[in-house]
């Protein structure tokens, strides 16, 4: 009788948790945010990647061509830029589901599984992996897969090339000689650089990333294909097809147009190497056409005014028409933003005297943050750092150096070291980051550059 009766009490608590289930009044969905309703937010939130092709600060301007994109599509409809980087491709993807963003500004493979949850949009790229092989006059350039048999190729553990490279291996019945990155503080920019160096004699890259490093380094043919082509594009939710035909129409629009294939020249023609130019000398006693200029602005600071002329030669090999392919004008190398915040517009800049005096008030500027730093020598290689990369990057390796022990207020060997690592995502993700990637190797050789010639300049000009 009593097990009757909890086999009752039983039946009767299930059929009443059923009915709670079915019964529950549904959450009723978050809002849906398409095209209409973000034009009359006016504001974008759009999700990204940091990183050389994507998002990146330079010289304190946001840079990269997926931002530079973006920014355009929403100055084109008066839209404010919400730009929200995410660490990974996987995060970027879930936080476009959950709604923490309205699109992703990146380039995401396009994948039957993807189409199931988002639209893509936009200019869709075709990428493959290539062979990055070095173009020197002595080099012998690979054209066919099959001539990889009995090369030595370098590639990233456990990466999509290292994974290619095993499967076309097999493919060719074996033969390629696949050697493993063991540092875990190496991108694939750096082994392009090592390739270009002459250190590694192959690695393996998407080919955007290579064409991209291209112009950072001429002697590397990028051209053998060892992967079948895979499609990318832009995305958005697939409750939000007005915008994700807003960005469509924009893009179709835009594609012809002198503007973007000016932002398609400068991250992916423009050679990003310091011109060719021997340091001059004048007599005993001078080193520029400008050197009257430069002792009458660094005395103010005061500064050696054979340090800023070396600053000045880094930055325009003493040409005051050079324009970087970033931007950077005249004598001194101004951004933009910084002329701007000088009171002087980027032509502006081109006036040997207006660059020199707003040069002088930008180191003044960096000076006076770093007075922390007690050692002046010291000082000197951060303010100098700062001028190439702005002065966050420096705060953030500064930052970097300390977590991870090393000295945040001594340059070589200590600050330096973590500027070369904070291309790389488990650095530039660091909670201790607040500028996100930064292509460091170019700031390291800057400093380098600019102490070793003033060294120069004060033994041969008194």
């Amino acid at each position: 009788m009593m097990r009757n009766f909890r086999l009752c009490c039983a039946g009767f608590l299930f059929i009443g948790l059923i009915l709670i289930v079915f019964c529950k009044p549904n959450k009723p969905d978050s809002p849906v945010r398409d095209f209409s309703q973000i034009v009359d937010s006016g504001e974008i939130n759009v999700l990204t990647l940091s990183g050389s092709m994507s998002y990146f600060i330079y010289k304190g301007e946001k840079m990269g061509y997926q931002y530079e994109l973006i920014k355009d599509f929403a100055d084109a409809n008066h839209l404010r830029l919400n730009l929200i980087p995410a660490a990974n491709e996987i995060k970027l993807r879930k936080m476009l589901e959950e709604g923490t963003g309205d699109l992703i500004a990146y380039n995401v493979p396009v994948t039957a599984e993807g189409k199931e949850k988002f639209l893509y949009c936009g200019h869709e790229t075709i990428n493959e992996q290539v062979i990055v092989q070095r173009s020197d006059k002595k080099d012998t350039i690979l054209k066919d897969v099959t001539e990889l048999i009995g090369k030595e190729i370098w590639v990233i553990h456990n990466s999509r090339h290292y994974n290619r490279l095993i499967n076309l291996n097999n493919e060719l019945g074996g033969g390629i000689n696949i050697r493993i990155v063991e540092e875990d503080t190496i991108s694939v920019e750096d082994l392009i650089e090592r390739v270009s160096d002459g250190k590694i004699p192959y690695t393996v890259s998407n080919w955007d990333m290579a064409r991209l490093n291209k112009t950072y380094h001429a002697n590397i043919n990028i051209s053998l294909k060892i992967s079948h082509p895979q499609r990318s594009a832009w995305a958005v939710r697939k409750n939000t097809p007005a915008l994700a035909q807003a960005i469509d129409e924009w893009f179709e629009n835009k594609a012809n147009t002198h503007k973007y294939k000016a932002v398609i020249k400068r991250y992916f023609e423009m050679s990003k190497l310091p011109g060719d130019a021997p340091a001059p000398i004048i007599g005993s006693t001078g080193i520029s056409p400008f050197d009257t200029l430069f002792r009458q602005y660094a005395a103010q600071i005061p500064w050696d005014w054979r340090l800023m002329a070396s600053i000045s030669y880094e930055e325009s090999k003493f040409y005051t028409d050079r324009v970087s392919w970033a931007g950077a004008t005249g004598l001194m190398g101004l951004m933009p933003k910084t002329a701007r915040s000088f009171g002087l517009e980027p032509e502006d800049a081109l006036d040997p005297e207006a660059s020199i005096r707003a040069a002088t008030a930008l180191i003044k500027r960096i000076n006076q943050s770093f007075s922390f730093i007690r050692d002046e020598n010291e000082r000197i290689k951060f303010v100098v750092a700062s001028y190439n990369a702005g002065a966050g990057h420096i705060s953030d390796v500064m930052a970097l150096a300390e977590k991870y022990g090393k000295n945040p207020e001594v340059w070589e060997n200590n600050v330096e070291e973590y500027l070369k690592l904070k291309q790389l995502p488990e650095y530039y993700n660091d909670p201790v980051c607040k500028y996100g990637y930064f292509r460091g190797n170019e700031t390291f050789s800057y400093v380098r550059a600019v102490m070793e010639r003033w060294h120069y300049y004060r033994e041969k000009v008194k």
